[in-house]
């Protein structure tokens, strides 16, 4: 037999052995064509990578896209070639034509995804990405994205029209609505929260409800993340966030100033009217200095006006220890490097109570950090409690095990045992 091509000679083969052959051929040019193209485009992705040094960091998230392309055009080969088969079976042509094409929709959904990826990562690394996050917005275009890339496959697949399945869908909306509840919830919440500029990436908030005390370290479609102070992790449904109340401290940080809110209890049974001696004394204190003179000089005014109606000095004002202490405060923190002078400044007295009277002090440290923050407000509070018997003022506390056993020695006092040595 004279054969003077390859045509001739494979149609001298049994049928069964031309269809393997043909599928040997075919795939072997698939084979060749996924290595062509996997070099072609992963050399470009790195010659772009190279040109666009901004990219550079995002390799990692490239790579993927170029794998997905590459394995985009073997497949649509084996679509389109598988006819070209001999003797291949026409059901089993359509079950590979079929997959080749699932198979293409597929990996045009992850090449989708991986770009939607790598935008994230591109704009994370902008300025304005913790003020506007979008993760949760490309969460839902990739449920989008999959959702549809899963009725077009399952259509190629069964060789129906989409339309067909999305018809179908149409009877399954109130499922679907019951499954993707919490979905659905959480992409409006999520909206909300991002144009509302309610929560961003790095705040410190506050949930008691959820137990959550700490940083957000992530704004996802479904969840928000939070960092507590003691390295916890607590995570939130994002809907949560806008159904309940949480306390969000991000513009005390953008303040500058973290609020100072202490009371001082004295003890009642100290306060009294100043003596002359006493007012001397106070008078060194450079603080107390200028609202001495002031006050001296308005009690000396109103006291005289008594004075010529006639009236007793018992109806004449005098300084307390407990007012002039106020006034302490008031100087102290005001001219207190520590503390912000732009800020309210407050020193008031508070309904007295069973456990003392309450002085307390209100004004902001001129930071907002933690350490610093309680350092300052630990210094101020010890200078106060310290400089209360200057003032015959001192702190009120419930009675320890001390105070009781020292009642007990001076009512009872101890007696001499003398203890006889036996004979």
């Amino acid at each position: 037999m004279n054969i003077s091509n390859p045509g001739e000679l494979l149609e001298t083969l049994p049928i069964w052995l031309q269809s393997i052959a043909g599928l040997a051929m075919l795939t072997l040019a698939v084979g060749i064509v996924t290595i062509i193209m996997k070099k072609v485009i992963l050399r470009a992705a790195a010659h772009g990578l190279k040109v666009n040094t901004h990219l550079a960091s995002h390799s990692r998230l490239i790579t993927p896209i170029a794998g997905h392309i590459a394995n985009i055009v073997p497949a649509m080969m084996v679509s389109r070639c598988i006819e070209w088969v001999p003797h291949l079976p026409g059901s089993f042509a359509s079950i590979i034509r079929n997959c080749a094409s699932a198979f293409v929709i597929v990996m045009i959904v992850l090449t989708l995804s991986a770009l939607l990826n790598l935008a994230g990562a591109v704009y994370q690394q902008r300025p304005s990405a913790l003020n506007h996050p979008i993760k949760g917005y490309l969460q839902v275009a990739k449920m989008i994205l999959f959702g549809c890339g899963a009725i077009l496959a399952i259509a190629a697949l069964m060789e129906q029209s989409p339309t067909l399945l999305l018809s179908g869908l149409g009877a399954m909306a109130a499922i679907l609505m019951l499954v993707f509840k919490d979905t659905i919830l959480s992409f409006v919440a999520s909206v909300q929260l991002t144009s509302n500029d309610m929560l961003r990436v790095g705040d410190w908030i506050e949930m008691r409800q959820a137990n959550a005390d700490g940083d957000v370290i992530d704004i996802a479609l479904h969840t928000i993340t939070v960092q507590n102070w003691d390295k916890t992790v607590t995570n939130i449904p994002t809907y949560r966030m806008i159904s309940e109340s949480y306390r969000n401290w991000r513009n005390m940080s953008e303040s500058g100033g973290r609020r100072i809110k202490r009371c001082l209890y004295l003890d009642q049974s100290c306060v009294r009217f100043l003596t002359r001696d006493e007012k001397s004394e106070l008078s060194r204190f450079a603080l107390l200095k200028p609202y001495l003179l002031r006050k001296e000089r308005e009690l000396e005014r109103w006291n005289t006006t008594l004075n010529e109606r006639g009236l007793d000095s018992i109806n004449y004002r005098a300084l307390t220890n407990v007012g002039t202490f106020r006034a302490y405060i008031q100087a102290y923190i005001e001219a207190h490097p520590s503390i912000h002078q732009g800020m309210t400044r407050l020193v008031r007295q508070l309904e007295p109570t069973t456990d003392g009277l309450p002085v307390e002090i209100y004004c902001f440290a001129n930071t907002v950090e933690w350490i610093e923050y309680e350092a300052i407000q630990a210094d101020l509070v010890d200078h106060l409690l310290a400089i209360l018997p200057h003032f015959g003022l001192r702190p009120f506390q419930h009675p320890a095990g001390n105070d009781l056993h020292d009642l007990a020695t001076v009512v009872n006092p101890p007696r001499d045992i003398k203890f006889a040595h036996a004979r």
